[in-house]
């Protein structure tokens, strides 16, 4: 099985997966500058002359140049990269919970296109994408010699126009044909339902620019509907998004002034200590939303449902509640991404995007490569004893190090060459002629009847027997 490529990308624009501190540090004098490394520049040098005069085709300066930046950043950590003017732009529209495409956050394996996530209430959602399907055509372009950008870009396109998707997944015997309908994807970052009377759900999908205010209004909705006895946040499968708002939706639930979180790096700007104050989950002047805050909400019995797809901002929150005793934590392991991404523009609207540091919990508990584990460990249906394994950080190629516990060894995956071996167990699907659609299955309805995570978190709030699979 070979490593996934580990660009995350969103058809239309960056998912605001990656936790991303959009500020520009001023990362020169920050060390004593050492020297200049002349035996590897000549090299370096050597090999653009010999490219520039004798490659079989004309190459721009510029393309080189581009190039050049990007191996060098694709190289350090999964998360850092090379952003042109269009990745720089669609990150920032994408950390507003608004860009056009398909509403899949993507990476690439075997030169494969491999979905890492659909999101919520988009066309690839509704169509019935799954995390772990493999793109191999778009369209009649076979998606094998494109890099992972050009394929986002063919999948790209204006509103209302479509896009045939040939996938490959576990347990169909025959490729999928999936159409797609472009559209502007709006991202609902927060959603709430009182389940029954006397308790309430939330869940945030990712964490946006105004995550915190929308979340302070849907509970103070679901108050008016009546006192809560209990509440459960749910995080699964949120992959992320801003610091700033992942602070806010911690100082929602703690005491005002207590850390949040810290981040260590090597230079003075990387070693900060958040705390849920509005001076670090505010962004300029604007009036603070958890002045509208039912006062309730700081005592009513939480729980917090997490899996292996919360990431860096999720475990943020997950991270400080837990630490605080403030909510019980269930599900599964979440994904470990607990890194620092600063944006640092460049000339030409581009930036690049480089871990600076790590992010700690209040305990001081990295989250990277290790994430946070639940209090109590449910996985996601009844009958699951022991899950497959799921790709986490630590999993991911030239991954960064915990950096203050040794890290455990990755369990050993399956042999590729026995695909039977680690497959899932197959779900029912149409067998057509190679042209036809497949039958897909409902999506799971999150805090439903169905849902058995949501069903054991109102067991816990309520008193009654946890069915979990392992005890912590």
């Amino acid at each position: 099985m070979s490593k996934m490529k580990t660009i995350s990308l969103v058809l239309g624009g960056f998912v605001a997966g990656a936790l991303i501190s959009l500020h520009v540090p001023a990362l020169a004098d920050k060390e004593t500058k050492s020297g200049l490394p002349i035996e590897e520049l000549r090299t370096f040098a050597e090999v653009y002359n010999a490219i520039k005069q004798g490659y079989v085709e004309p190459v721009e300066d510029k393309a080189m140049i581009t190039n050049a930046i990007a191996g060098m950043l694709s190289n350090l950590d999964p998360h850092s990269a090379y952003l042109d003017a269009d990745g720089f732009k669609d990150l920032q529209v994408g950390t507003q919970g608004e860009f056009g495409g398909l509403g899949i956050e993507v990476g690439m394996e075997d030169g494969l296109v491999k979905v890492v996530s659909p999101i919520e209430d988009t066309p690839a959602y509704r169509a019935g994408i799954k995390t772990g399907d493999l793109i191999f055509k778009l369209d009649e372009t076979p998606v094998k010699g494109l890099t992972l950008n050009e394929a986002v870009k063919k999948m790209r396109g204006k509103p209302k126009t479509s896009i045939k998707l040939s996938i490959l997944r576990k347990g169909e015997t025959k490729p999928l044909e999936i159409t797609l309908v472009r559209e502007v994807i709006k991202v609902q970052s927060v959603k709430s339902k009182v389940v029954e009377p006397g308790y309430g759900w939330v869940r945030i999908t990712q964490f946006q620019e105004n995550t915190t205010a929308d979340l302070v209004r849907h509970l103070a909705n679901l108050y008016k509907q009546g006192p809560l006895q209990g509440l459960v946040l749910d995080l699964r499968n949120d992959p992320g998004g801003l610091l700033n708002s992942a602070i806010g939706v911690s100082a929602t639930f703690l005491p005002a002034d207590v850390k949040v979180v810290s981040t260590d790096g090597r230079t003075g700007d990387a070693k900060q200590e958040f705390l849920a104050r509005p001076q670090d989950y505010l962004r300029g002047t604007r009036e603070d939303p958890l002045r509208a805050l039912p006062a309730e909400v700081k005592k009513v019995p939480m729980v917090v449902l997490v899996n292996s797809g919360s990431a860096s901002a999720s475990e943020i929150v997950a991270g400080a509640l837990q630490d605080y005793k403030r909510a019980t934590l269930l599900g599964t392991q979440t994904f470990g991404k607990g890194s620092v991404q600063s944006i640092i523009p460049l000339p030409g609207n581009s930036a690049i995007k480089l871990t600076t540091a790590r992010y700690f919990t209040p305990l001081g508990r990295s989250i990277q490569a290790k994430g946070i584990e639940p209090d109590f460990i449910v996985e996601e249906t009844a009958n699951s004893s022991g899950a497959p394994h799921r790709v986490r950080e630590a999993d991911l190629e030239r991954h960064l190090s915990n950096g203050r516990e040794k890290e455990q060894p990755v369990a050993a995956k399956p042999d590729a060459a026995k695909p039977a071996a680690k497959e899932k167990p197959k779900e029912k699907g149409k067998d057509g002629d190679d042209s036809s659609e497949s039958e897909l299955p409902p999506r799971l309805e999150y805090a439903g009847k169905d849902d058995f995570q949501f069903q054991q978190a109102l067991n816990l709030l309520k008193g009654k027997e946890v069915m979990q699979n392992k005890a912590k």
